[in-house]
């Protein structure tokens, strides 16, 4: 009979995983006298501490499509931080209040790379992450959020932008990035297309260790498949979605190797 229990319990550990929960939560956090409202994935199936990574929304702010992509990131099994750029319950809907709320940012890029270290401060904080191994990845304004994260110097491993915006109004401030960098963007992304250039010279005059990786006939937006080609220029491509993953999954697994 133990010889069978002994058995059971055996087999019952082999499946372990099954059983494992995705655990997820919404976080409060501040910055200055602003309340942001964030959302925490992991699994609870991994053992002890582990990367980081942080994940900044489109110019919509934090809804379904970021928290979808920290679910997935948990499940690779890091901890995945979904951080708010704009506020608790600020989360525009139209085109024009999207374009409106976003450029608050654009104009003022201090601002910007506040509120993106007070969510990489967040994921630091986290028990269960590796201090030594965070990444942040962003989509389109979330895009250009890490990027800037990078210029304001904070100590990460890795920035990974998709359908990001490239544009930035003090080059010099690339000398700043101590992490690796990752593009992925649409190669007939009307959006963007101009920046490329511009973006290439910085990060190559600034030395910074970057890869760029440009998707034929995607265009912004590609990676979402929420976007069905309603707004001209921004259509999911499901080709460039799954390479642009999968070049991202290579570029995580490289700098957290050691």
């Amino acid at each position: 009979m133990k010889r069978i229990f002994g058995v059971l319990l055996l087999v019952l550990a082999s499946f372990g995983p099954i059983f494992a929960e995705l655990k997820t939560q919404v976080v409060e956090y501040k910055d200055g006298g602003t309340t942001l409202e964030g959302y925490l994935a992991y699994d609870d199936s991994v053992q002890g501490k582990r990367p980081g990574i942080l994940v900044v929304h489109e110019w919509n702010g934090l809804g379904r499509y970021a928290k979808s992509r920290a679910d997935q990131l948990a499940k690779l099994g890091y901890v995945a931080f979904a951080a708010d750029i704009y506020g608790k319950g600020v989360r525009p809907e139209s085109f024009e209040a999207c374009k409106a709320e976003s450029g608050k940012y654009y104009a003022d890029r201090v601002m910007l790379r506040r509120r993106a270290n007070a969510g990489l401060a967040v994921l630091r904080k986290n028990d269960l992450v590796d201090t030594e191994k965070i990444a942040a990845i962003g989509y389109c304004f979330g895009g250009a959020t890490v990027l800037e994260l990078g210029r304001s110097g904070a100590d990460i491993a890795g920035i990974v932008s998709f359908h990001g915006g490239l544009d930035n109004p003090k080059p010099a401030d690339a000398k700043n990035i101590k992490a690796k960098v990752l593009v992925c963007q649409g190669g007939a992304d009307n959006f963007t297309l101009s920046s490329v250039p511009g973006f290439k010279k910085e990060m190559d005059d600034a030395k910074v260790d970057y890869q760029f990786i440009s998707y034929k006939g995607a265009v912004h937006g590609f990676t979402n498949p929420d976007n069905k080609g309603t707004v001209p220029g921004l259509k999911y491509n499901a080709k460039a979605d799954k390479a642009s993953w999968k070049a991202m999954k290579e570029f995580l697994k490289n700098i957290f190797k050691s």
